[in-house]
């Protein structure tokens, strides 16, 4: 189980994880670290304007008007002891308080949600006193944000690692297809040109007229296989047909060999539906499909396929009542190696699924599926 979950995937995560966490905690450090310091420099601020107010040393008042004029970051906005707001503000945005009148009292509202005022008395009796209410630099800001960038950089990195790999993987799973398809279809070439030269001096012998034509029959089978896989393994021709009669060939070709307690329905709205297929591929898809239904229903049921033309894709649905396919199987369906049969080896929905989404650009899922009742697979073609 530990071994399952420790991959490289997990690991990038747990190091991107880390890198983020330590980020967060060494910006958060040094945010606390700034808003102290900002807070000292608001409060040296402050008494520059006790000085430049109260002080008639030169000395004095040269250091008050340096330390006030050296704040170029900190927004400050000055009240009375009252809340009312003076004329005395910096660092804030001089055009949006002229559009705004209401703009220095949000500010205030938003800095009083963060610090306390530094509040600067100027007399006892009365009591009068004035607020300094302010807010965070853009450096603060940015220390602040800075984690949430990061992480972002680091999911993106992610992505794009995964991405690529999966990228790289499929494109390495295309070529095993390629290669295994080609090298079936030329090992299968050889034994059934033989068999093709032995089938015509069977016709020459007396006695052979009944098994010659069956064994014909398997030979023409053989060479439809042979050319399908040959033609997975390369990009196949795509010629414009009548999508009703392709099926309904294969709906034929299927129920010669289904039972006598398997009806077949063919509904449609149009009787010449057409589109650019590869025969071949096209048949093999739709014979995987009707077999699979048949593999279903156990010997018993109904087989249905609706085809329905709208105005830019052709939609195939074939449906049948048979055991269904449970919801942990639905996703797995299509996946290389995938079966529920005692015999096979899974690869009939995955070619079938690389036939119609790399060949034909078109679609094929699982529409719907329920345990006992059927399921339906639906494919989509462009027009």
């Amino acid at each position: 189980m530990i071994q399952q979950w420790f991959n490289w995937r997990t690991s990038l995560a747990f190091i991107a994880i880390c890198i983020v966490s330590g980020t967060i905690f060494y910006s958060q450090y040094l945010a606390k670290k700034i808003a102290k310091e900002e807070r000292q420099n608001v409060e040296a601020w402050v008494e520059a304007q006790k000085t430049i107010l109260h002080s008639s040393d030169s000395i004095s008042l040269n250091l008050a008007v340096k330390i006030s004029s050296d704040n170029n970051s900190i927004p400050i906005i000055e009240t009375n002891e009252k809340d009312s707001i003076t004329s005395n503000y910096v660092n804030i945005d001089s055009i949006e308080v002229k559009n705004d009148k209401t703009y220095l009292s949000k500010k205030i509202n938003e800095f009083k949600q963060h610090r306390a005022p530094i509040i600067l008395i100027i007399k006892q009796s009365p009591y009068t006193a004035n607020k300094y209410y302010y807010g965070e630099s853009v450096l603060l800001k940015e220390i602040k944000y800075y984690p949430i960038v990061q992480l972002f950089i680091v999911a993106l990195f992610i992505i794009v690692v995964i991405i690529a790999q999966r990228i790289n993987h499929q494109s390495t799973q295309n070529q095993v297809w390629a290669g295994m398809a080609k090298e079936t279809a030329h090992q299968l070439g050889t034994p059934v040109t033989s068999l093709q030269g032995w089938i015509e001096m069977l016709k020459e012998i007396k006695g052979n007229e009944k098994i010659t034509p069956e064994i014909e029959k398997d030979i023409n089978r053989l060479l439809l296989v042979s050319d399908r896989f040959g033609k997975i393994g390369s990009t196949p021709h795509l010629e414009e047909k009548n999508i009703v009669v392709q099926v309904q060939s294969m709906i034929d070709y299927i129920k010669r060999r289904a039972g006598n307690n398997i009806e077949f329905a063919l509904n449609t709205n149009s009787e010449n539906i057409f589109a650019k297929i590869s025969p071949p591929l096209f048949d093999w898809v739709i014979e995987n499909l009707l077999k699979n239904a048949l593999d279903a229903m156990e010997g018993n049921g109904n087989i249905i396929i609706n085809l329905e033309e709208n105005k830019s894709q052709i939609l195939i649905d074939i449906i049948d009542n048979g055991k269904g396919i449970s919801k942990k199987n639905v996703s797995k369906v299509f996946k290389p190696g995938f079966t529920t049969k005692k015999r096979g080896w899974g690869l009939g929905l995955t070619l079938t699924k690389r036939i119609i989404e790399q060949y034909h650009k078109g679609k094929i899922f699982v529409k719907h599926s329920e345990l006992g009742k059927g399921t339906t697979f639906r494919i989509i073609l462009n027009k």
